[in-house]
């Protein structure tokens, strides 16, 4: 299966430090191999990265590890393929439009016999279940939608869309339009919210730590969503299967 990761905060923040551990499971600490991308957005603008090659070799890993491109809102994804060759088209996060917005989706699971009808505008560029489901996410969400709901009415949408999908396999996804992230899960999804006082943390995966203290202001406030917990010494949330919760301004809403 893939990993996941993903930021959201109510200030701009750069992701390395979590990047950095994440990438590591890129043929260090584990074999997610076959590619890799990541997304960021800023305002309505977005930066998306994405290459084929194993993140620990990647020169564009490398820049990002080192880069701080800071963000509200940020995805993303190391890949182990289970549907779609290695390619640039099949790696994650995928990018679509909607009402003006830019969309950005990454999935870790499998999904068996779901081949939903497709209209014109969203349609797969490559051959994954996972950009199969988010084009049809994306065409629900246009479908049921008159106009640019709220964040309470796009949550409660995705839920009964991501409900529909999930019978059809492992759907652990996040989905952000740079104005919220939401994160469902099937199986393995976990999550911390940092704010003041802010601590010293550890990687599992690097042997690298930073004081987050020195690095923030008491308003920060900073959730982090991954397939596996990142650092050892902090204490993280596992999603229930099933769930789909959304983060706005690095807190997890109650919808």
């Amino acid at each position: 299966m893939c990993q996941l990761l993903g930021m959201n905060c109510n200030t701009p923040t750069d992701v390395r430090f979590s990047f950095s551990g994440f990438t590591q499971r890129a043929g260090n600490t584990g074999d997610h191999t076959d590619g890799w991308g990541i997304a960021f957005f800023e305002e309505k603008g977005l930066r998306h990265f994405v290459d084929h090659e194993r993140a620990i070799d990647s020169p564009i890993a490398k820049l990002i590890r080192e880069y701080p491109i800071k963000s509200n809102n940020v995805i993303a994804h190391i890949r182990k393929a289970t549907q779609g060759v290695v390619s640039l088209q099949n790696c994650h996060p995928f990018v679509r439009e909607l009402w003006g917005h830019n969309w950005v989706f990454a999935h870790n699971g499998d999904l068996k016999n779901f081949a939903p009808k497709l209209h014109a505008h969203f349609q797969p560029i490559g051959s994954t279940d996972s950009e199969l489901a988010f084009c049809w996410i994306m065409q629900e969400l246009w479908k049921s939608h008159a106009g640019i709901p709220s964040i309470e009415e796009l949550t409660h949408t995705l839920r009964e869309l991501a409900a529909k999908i999930a019978p059809h396999g492992t759907f652990n996804f996040l989905l952000s339009n740079g104005e919220a992230l939401w994160a469902h899960a099937t199986t393995h999804l976990c999550y911390i919210e940092r704010q003041h006082p802010f601590a010293q943390a550890q990687l599992c995966d690097e042997d690298l730590s930073v004081d987050f203290s020195r690095e923030t202001t008491p308003q920060d406030k900073v959730a982090i969503i991954v397939t596996s917990p990142l650092t050892h010494n902090e204490t993280w949330t596992p999603i229930r299967s099933g769930e789909l919760k959304v983060f706005k301004q690095g807190q997890g809403l109650d919808i």
